[in-house]
């Protein structure tokens, strides 16, 4: 019998076909893997795109689009500026009112008192029913020590120092004025309780504390309002500013005051 036609046996021929099938079974099983991972990396990308999309769609733009109509930005910029014209921003102090409805830039240029300069007339009720204005005072000096209110212990401790030298006041030509916002009730009953010599003066309205920069922003206990400031004036004969005592010390300042006015 020949090579060619010599017939195989059965046993050649299961040893082919369990080669075959183990090769194919070794095939297999990493093709089925890489399908799988070809799904798993494909499901990965369409969900990284969608949260992608989603994310976008919540951004605002970083950069604003150009106008395609040229001389439109110029246009609408000045059309805001017609609108906001004459309109104080917030941050501009004539914007702001004190509590008299006058602008604070306003209230500055009045509270602008320096020594020297002449001093700011007035004419205001006082206790006892009475008017009295600089006028009164032509011709001497005069002293004007304005306090924050009636009765409070600074204010009591200050009007009794400047009550105690009345006598040396006067001899020296020089009078003394008390003033504050109080009404006039509040400064009567002031004077009575402490036996007050000199006339104190209402001004409830401001006019006088703000003309001598005397009526601003104050704190306590962490809480800012308007005011007045502790201050005293001293009027030469010519009447002109002569000293001003500002964030007045209560303690030794009515004998400091008159050794100024004895020195005049």
């Amino acid at each position: 019998m020949s090579k060619k036609t010599r017939k195989k046996s059965p046993k050649s021929l299961r040893g082919k076909v369990t080669r075959v099938q183990s090769k194919i079974s070794a095939k297999t099983p990493a093709a089925k893997a890489r399908k799988t991972a070809a799904k798993k990396s494909g499901k990965s990308a369409d969900k990284q795109t969608a949260n992608a999309t989603v994310r976008a769609s919540h951004k605002a733009p970083s950069k604003k689009l150009k106008s395609s109509v040229p001389g439109e930005s110029a246009l609408r910029v000045d059309a805001e500026s017609k609108a906001t014209a004459g309109k104080p921003r917030a941050g501009n102090p004539a914007a702001r009112k004190t509590s008299g409805g006058k602008t604070e830039a306003s209230a500055n240029r009045r509270s602008d008192l320096t020594e020297g300069t002449k001093a700011p007339a007035f004419r205001l009720p006082r206790d006892g029913g009475q008017t009295v204005s600089l006028a009164d005072y032509s011709g001497g000096k005069l002293v004007l020590f304005f306090y924050p209110r009636a009765d409070t212990p600074g204010c009591t401790k200050e009007a009794i120092d400047f009550t105690r030298l009345a006598d040396a006041f006067a001899e020296s030509q020089t009078a003394i004025l008390g003033v504050s916002a109080d009404p006039l009730k509040a400064q009567e009953a002031f004077r009575d309780k402490h036996q007050l010599l000199m006339p104190l003066v209402s001004d409830e309205k401001h006019e006088m504390l703000e003309a001598y920069g005397v009526w601003g922003e104050k704190s306590m206990y962490g809480r800012t309002f308007q005011g007045v400031l502790r201050t005293t004036v001293l009027i030469g004969a010519d009447g002109r500013i002569a000293k001003i005592w500002r964030s007045v010390k209560v303690d030794g300042h009515a004998d400091e005051v008159l050794a100024a006015a004895r020195a005049l």
